[in-house]
């Protein structure tokens, strides 16, 4: 009997997770809140979009963006002079290949990043 005595009072009852008041749980979330980083941060960091519109409207915000992206490139590309002005003004220097040869280097080099070989 006395093994059942012992047995009996060498458990341990503590519990497993600490008990907190509720006005300490609290204490700890405003804590935490007053320490979260402001928006300009978690915008620079990549974290937020940058836009202030509402999240039903971004995606199209952002294709929007690209479409605008893609019309100034093809506009700017519309604008460059022909090769054959740029050799003249010595920019460019004319290759000495045929076109045919020329076509089946990069055709050859197509192949290879394709293939992983370059």
């Amino acid at each position: 009997m006395t093994d059942e005595n012992k047995s009996q009072s060498s458990i341990d009852e503590t519990p497993i997770s600490p008990i907190r008041q509720s006005n300490e749980r609290r204490n700890s979330l405003e804590q935490h809140l007053r320490q979260r980083p402001d928006r300009s941060e978690l915008v620079e960091k990549n974290i937020l979009p940058a836009s202030t519109a509402a999240p039903s409207l971004q995606e199209k915000q952002k294709e929007l963006e690209k479409h605008m992206r893609a019309d100034s490139l093809n506009e700017k590309i519309s604008h460059r002079p022909p090769p054959e002005k740029l050799i003249e003004e010595g920019v460019l220097h004319e290759d000495p290949r045929s076109p045919e040869e020329r076509y089946e280097e990069a055709i050859e080099e197509e192949y290879a990043k394709r293939e992983g070989g370059a």
